[in-house]
């Protein structure tokens, strides 16, 4: 495999849930405790790069041939939480969503159709033998979608500025009652003020991706290597749970013009992140 591990990959942003040993059947359950255990285990951009080698070859290699076994480890009031990565389930869905991301011509470019039906073939396999299967991690590029922010709070915002060679952090963590329950009185409230629309269609898919997983899990919320594409005084700045929670209260309280104000703030805060994407 192609040495890239000096390549820093940006601009991908991290929904995460870490669940309780207890939660995973043997001999899966032996298998993360023994790992949780490990001294030197893997962080997201490891797991980045080992994609991005993936994609140097000819032909590219679209999703692992065989599954991670390696996952992020937290210690929640402890009790050992992991989120397995499941990286190839997880590039496998998104090839899915390339075509909409991509124009065709880069597209072919990046990956040839040969390459993409091969890759949808082996998944569709896969998942007739495995109709449950569910990731631990959904990820986002050049944005955090609007309807992650209802899931915390700006209380459980946790804020790094960084130093020399280590960069900002911006991540949020709540136990999963506390996310499922925001998701719900967010729901309510929307439905009962505005019409249907992406924040509610956003809101119903995670909130059926929640429901599938213990109910002492963590949620993270991590603006991963999205850091690297907003000024340092921008981050540290940047409250938009917040906003979010603001403007969803508004809407409960029947202020418009409040609610107005908040998403003013969400527009205003996100305008440079798009035009830096839009540059790309």
């Amino acid at each position: 495999m192609p040495k890239v591990s000096s390549v820093i990959v940006p601009y991908a942003t991290y929904l995460r849930v870490y669940e309780p040993l207890a939660a995973f059947p043997e001999p899966e359950r032996g298998h993360w405790t023994r790992y949780a255990r490990r001294p030197d285990r893997p962080s997201y951009q490891d797991e980045l790069r080992r994609s991005l080698a993936d994609l140097l070859p000819t032909p590219p290699v679209p999703v692992p041939v065989h599954e991670s076994s390696d996952a992020f480890v937290l210690e929640v009031d402890g009790v050992v939480c992991v989120c397995p990565w499941r990286t190839r389930l997880r590039g496998w869905q998104a090839l899915g969503e390339l075509g909409d991301e991509l124009p065709k011509p880069v597209l072919d470019a990046v990956l040839p159709e040969v390459v993409r039906r091969q890759a949808a073939q082996d998944y569709e396999r896969w998942l007739a033998r495995n109709p449950d299967a569910r990731p631990w991690i959904r990820t986002s590029t050049w944005q955090v979608p609007l309807h992650w922010f209802v899931l915390v709070s700006d209380g459980d915002r946790r804020f790094d500025k960084g130093s020399g060679d280590v960069p900002p952090m911006l991540r949020y963590q709540t136990p999963m009652v506390e996310a499922r329950r925001r998701v719900a009185r967010a729901l309510r409230t929307l439905k009962e003020t505005i019409d249907e629309g992406p924040l509610i269609d956003g809101l119903l898919d995670v909130g059926r991706w929640l429901e599938d997983f213990h109910p002492r899990s963590l949620v993270e919320l991590d603006y991963g290597g999205l850091v690297h594409a907003l000024p340092a005084g921008e981050l540290e700045d940047d409250h938009s749970a917040a906003d979010v929670a603001e403007g969803i209260e508004a809407l409960r309280q029947g202020d418009g013009a409040a609610a107005g104000e908040a998403y003013g703030r969400l527009v205003e805060r996100w305008r440079s992140v798009r035009d830096r994407r839009s540059a790309n």
